[in-house]
This record gives C-alpha cells, sequence and structure tokens, in this order.
C-alpha cells in the first residue's frame, strides 16, 4: 500500500513544505501552515506546472513578432498606467486600501467599454447587484451591454459566460470568489491559486481581458500568495488615503508596457474621474514660507513639480525626532549628517519633519537637493521662491550629481512658469530659464 503524502502549506504566502513549522521561513508568519488533501494537492501540482508544458526550442529569427492590440478604456489615466490601453486577453490585478475607489473605477470604466457596443460582465461577491446599481446610477453608469453577477461561486460563473460572448470581465473581488471542488474557504492560497489559474485560461483562450480587485493586508500587499502577481499580466496599485481628494494608481508591473507609470484620479461625487490639470496638484504658488523647496521628479515617463516642506524645530527631549512622509527616513539622516559635516549646521539639537505634499511618495534621488533647501531655508527661516526648484542627487561625499531626463523636467518647470533651476550640471538644450550650477552642496549657501 503506497504510503500517503502529506503536504502543508503557509496561508500567507503559499510556501509548502512535508513538514509542519510554527513559523514560515519564508514570509515569517506563525502558525500560519495547514495540512493539504489529496485533492489540494493535485490543484497545487497543477498550477505549479500548468506552465511547464512540453515545447521544443525555435530560433529566436524564425519567431514571427507578435503585434500587441489595444483599446482605450475611455479614461486618460488609466490608459496611460496600462501603457496605452486595455490589451484583450490579459489579466490585470488592482490593489489598494479599503474605499480608495477600486469599485468605484473599475464600474465607471466598464460603463466607458459597454458605452462601445461590448458585452461586460461585472461580477460581485461582496455587494448585491442592488448595491452596484445605486452606485451605478450615482455615477451615470448604466448600459444595456453591461450585465452585473452577484456570484461567489467559480463555476456558475463560468456557466455565465458560455450564455453570453463577454470581451471585458470585472471580478470584485478574487478573495470572495471560490470553487465547489476544493474543500477550503474563500481566500485561502489554494482556492486564489486556481481561481486565478482558471481565469487566466479563460482571458487566453477566449481573448477576454478581466480586471480582478484585490484586497491588500495591513503591510500594503496583496493579500493571498505571491504566486497571484505573478500569474497575472499587470499588478496596479491605489495610493493614498480614502480621505483624500486625489488618488494615485501606479504600475508595478506589465507585460505589455512600461512599469512605475502613475495615473492621478480624483474623488468627486460623481465617481473617481481622470484629474484635471494635475500639474499644479502637487504645489502651492500663492504663497511663500519658509521651509519650503520645489522639485522636479519622474513617475515613469511623466514629470510632475512637487513640493517638499520641512520644519526645524528646538528638540526639548535628548534624542531628535528625524521624521519623513513620502521620502526615505534613513536617506533623510544621511543627508542631515551631510548638513553638520560639510555646511557645519548644527541639527543635532533640533527636530527635523519631512512631508512631500500630495500624497507622493518619493522613490528616486532627484529631490535631495531640494530637500537639504526646505531644511536650511527652515532653520534660517528664509523663505525660497515659488519660481526655484532644485534638481540634483547628493553624494556622502557632497557632491550634487545630475539625474536622468534633466531636459524632460526643465520642459515641465518652464511650462509651469519657474524661472530659476538648481542643478548640477548645464543642460544640453537651451532654455530661457535662469540655470544656477551647483555640483556642491557647499555652493548651496553661496546661492542663498
Amino acid at each position: 500500500m503506497a504510503k500517503k503524502k502529506i503536504l502543508f502549506e503557509c496561508q500567507h504566502c503559499g510556501l509548502t513544505t512535508p513538514k509542519w513549522m510554527g513559523k514560515c521561513t519564508n514570509c515569517g508568519a506563525w502558525d500560519s501552515f495547514v495540512e493539504l488533501t489529496e485533492h489540494q494537492q493535485e490543484v497545487v501540482k497543477q498550477t505549479k506546472s500548468a506552465s511547464s508544458t512540453s515545447s521544443k526550442a525555435v530560433s529566436i529569427n524564425d519567431i514571427e513578432e507578435s503585434e500587441v492590440y489595444r483599446y482605450s478604456s475611455l479614461d486618460k489615466e488609466l490608459d496611460g498606467v496600462l501603457g496605452g490601453g486595455i490589451v484583450p486577453g490579459s489579466l490585470t490585478l488592482i490593489g489598494g486600501s479599503p474605499g480608495v475607489g477600486k469599485s468605484t473605477l473599475l464600474l465607471k470604466v466598464a460603463s466607458n467599454i459597454a458605452s462601445s457596443n461590448k458585452n461586460v460582465l461585472y461580477v460581485t461577491g461582496e455587494e448585491s447587484s442592488g448595491q452596484i446599481k445605486l452606485r451605478a446610477n450615482r455615477l451615470n453608469s448604466n448600459n444595456d451591454t453591461l450585465y452585473l453577477l452577484s456570484e461567489i461561486r467559480l463555476e456558475q460563473i463560468l456557466v455565465e459566460l458560455e450564455h453570453r460572448e463577454y470581451e471585458f470581465i470585472i471580478i470584485d473581488s478574487i478573495q470572495t470568489i471560490y470553487s465547489e471542488n476544493i474543500a477550503s474557504a474563500p481566500g485561502s492560497v489554494t482556492q486564489v491559486r486556481q481561481i486565478t489559474f482558471e481565469l487566466m485560461r479563460i482571458a487566453k483562450e477566449r481573448d477576454i481581458a478581466i480586471f480582478i480587485i484585490g484586497h491588500i493586508t495591513k503591510e500594503g500587499s496583496i493579500a493571498g500568495p505571491r504566486v497571484l502577481e505573478h500569474m497575472v499580466d499587470t499588478v496596479l496599485y491605489f495610493e493614498g488615503d480614502s480621505s483624500q481628494e486625489l488618488r494615485i494608481l501606479r504600475g508595478f508591473k506589465n507585460r505589455f508596457g512600461p512599469t512605475s507609470e502613475i495615473g492621478v484620479f480624483e474623488m468627486r461625487s460623481d465617481g473617481l474621474v481622470s484629474a484635471t490639470d494635475v500639474a499644479s496638484r502637487f504645489f502651492n504658488r500663492n504663497s511663500e514660507q519658509a521651509g519650503s523647496a520645489l522639485t522636479v521628479v519622474m513617475e515613469g515617463s511623466r514629470p510632475i513639480i512637487l513640493e517638499v516642506q520641512a520644519l526645524v524645530s528646538e528638540s526639548h527631549t535628548s534624542n531628535s525626532k528625524r521624521q519623513a512622509t513620502g521620502f526615505d527616513n534613513n536617506r533623510l539622516n544621511m543627508l542631515l549628517a551631510l548638513l553638520e559635516r560639510k555646511l557645519e549646521i548644527p541639527l543635532s539639537g533640533y527636530d527635523v519633519f519631512i512631508n512631500i505634499t500630495g500624497g507622493i511618495k518619493i522613490t528616486e534621488t532627484s529631490a535631495d537637493l531640494a530637500i537639504l533647501a526646505a531644511i536650511i531655508s527652515s532653520f534660517r527661516n528664509r523663505a525660497i521662491s515659488k519660481e526655484t526648484v532644485f534638481i540634483g542627487e547628493v553624494s556622502l561625499v557632497g557632491d550634487v550629481r545630475e539625474v536622468y531626463g534633466t531636459d524632460v523636467r526643465l520642459k515641465e518647470a518652464k511650462m509651469q512658469n519657474i524661472t530659476k533651476v538648481l542643478l548640477a550640471k548645464k543642460p544640453l538644450e537651451k532654455t530661457t530659464m535662469k540655470i544656477f550650477i551647483v555640483d556642491e552642496v557647499t555652493k548651496l549657501l553661496e546661492w542663498y
């Protein structure tokens, strides 16, 4: 008699092991391993080997290039994040905190696509059809070719796909859908893996664009196994607080276009719509105050002018506070140490706070020079002109280095009526703006 195979699976990351463990070695979760049944083990085996079908190697010169066809979602910002539009047969995952606008945006997009005589299916597992109807009335998103299906069983969703041909499908959300063939709860690793595999198969075989809404954990990542993000073609995340007016949709993975693109949306009474005049949404030019400096960052291929705010106040404790919102706190500590060493500014007895306006998180180093300028401005209580931008990366030795896309950044600054620019190197293209070369941080004080 064959010995029964035992397999345990982590319900947080999907790691499988033949022995039970108290702590997952992959994600660090405690008491997360559950023993899989024989059927669940077969599901794991099928999904892991789904892409390992036998094939014969072919010379790359003999392969015909496939052209990617796209159609517009009629939403400018979403099309930009997707790389130009929706690709038929693609599987897209959208995550974000509760109330940020995932369902609202996709319902509006579903209505836009349905208005072009395409059959669209909106599958809701969290809300009833009546609740979706109320939202559709508020968004003015009622169309004859937009169909609602309140269902959480995968098998019934597949039956509906046999009754009518759809070109666009929304699943809201992946954690609420379950398969009757798997003996585990909805949202479990096994269920999410199998359902995503089935949706991927449907998208590729029938050339249907499918959008999946995913819940996120308290750490901000998509709930469920990491294999979920690997199986889909595109991963999008909503950033921003649900109480804020502006929301940012950022692309983290895209097999059909560039990554790191962002879309800026505005929450209004009629739903989440593409923000107009995005360029001036992240800085205020009305008043000049100490501790404020402007910089130009690149979000994908889009240059955005941001306002960096700094507050330097005398500390009344033995340990001075250093806190940054929208900026790396470790890099802030490095820049503060550089100010004390190179510019001899005594900040050890002061609390320093940094904030990036608009809710954007800066992930590049081009804002270093603006961070230093804002800190010095707050420390000296001297305002900086709103017609000046700072662009440059600061090194540990005190050099200010050039960043990529300088000409694109300067064009955006000129469009916003910026007249002065401080940067590390003279730009290649001529400009009417006044250029101040700051190749060392010590020259920043000379400019002041």
